[in-house]
């Protein structure tokens, strides 16, 4: 799909990803690890089906616990070496494990990560404790994903809501419907999202724009740093609406200190960082 949209003429950027869901491979799904073998195999599979040699970066989007660590960052250099990406990025990796890849890199000569794909909003910020010194010392960069909680963070979702939108982020008859519904849907995110939704009314703006304000003008994000944020919308509508509020600066004193507030109301449910 993404190849047929001639990215490259465009003038776009593409980064690819591999998670290791060998590890338990799941039905009618091509299955990965992080062996030297699949790392390549994963690889090279993505450049073929973007129908192109090379992308700017490259994801260990999630640790795989059973296989050597240092022979796959071995291969993930090599493919460097040998000219199919031009940056390496970790994602869903805990603290002590982005520290170890970084210190494996640093000693054999490897390409070093750049970057971290993380989960980070108003209502998840177990990073901050953690996660976020380790990256300062290693010079990589935070991309935030999620940055509205997969839309829960919107406001538009309610806790005695039964009816779900086919195919959305929280359909339960669907895997990540499932998974959102397990990482969010409890009286305490709820209590949390409410709490947002009545300080935001009062200065007329959306929960969503609260949520994506506060990220990036009030979060331990920083963007000289190369810090950022992935945004992520289900319509074109969506995206403009999300992009246009994410220029909109600072927000009130009094929203700040709510969102502030909510996070140690929360933080005791609130699902771990890394997979």
């Amino acid at each position: 799909m993404l190849a047929d949209l001639d990215w490259q003429k465009r003038g776009l950027i593409m980064d690819t990803k591999l998670y290791p869901n060998g590890i338990r491979p799941l039905p009618s799904v091509v299955s990965y690890t992080h062996t030297p073998e699949d790392v390549r195999r994963g690889l090279l599979d993505s450049l073929s089906a973007l129908r192109t040699t090379k992308i700017d970066m490259f994801y260990l989007h999630g640790p795989d616990r059973v296989h050597s660590i240092e022979e796959t960052l071995r291969e993930v250099n090599t493919l460097h070496k040998e000219g199919y990406f031009t940056r390496f990025g970790i994602s869903n990796y805990m603290s002590w494990e982005v520290a170890q890849i970084c210190e494996i890199c640093k000693q054999n000569n490897y390409i070093m990560p750049t970057v971290y794909q993380g989960i980070y909003h108003a209502l998840q910020r177990s990073i901050e404790g953690e996660l976020f010194p380790c990256l300062r010392k290693y010079n990589i960069s935070l991309y935030a994903f999620q940055p509205l909680a997969g839309g829960f963070l919107t406001g538009r979702y309610t806790r005695n809501q039964t009816e779900f939108e086919a195919g959305s982020r929280f359909d339960p008859k669907i895997m990540q419907g499932q998974l959102h519904h397990g990482r969010y849907w409890n009286d305490v995110y709820f209590d949390g999202v409410e709490k947002i939704q009545e300080v935001a009314g009062r200065y007329g703006l959306s929960v969503g724009e609260v949520a994506l304000r506060w990220l990036k003008y009030h979060s331990e994000l920083r963007a000289e740093m190369g810090d950022a944020i992935i945004v992520g919308a289900s319509s074109v509508k969506h995206l403009e609406t999300n992009l246009a509020d994410l220029e909109k600066g600072e927000l009130p004193e009094e929203v700040v200190g709510v969102v502030e507030g909510v996070w140690p109301m929360v933080k005791g449910v609130a699902p771990k960082y890394w997979h």
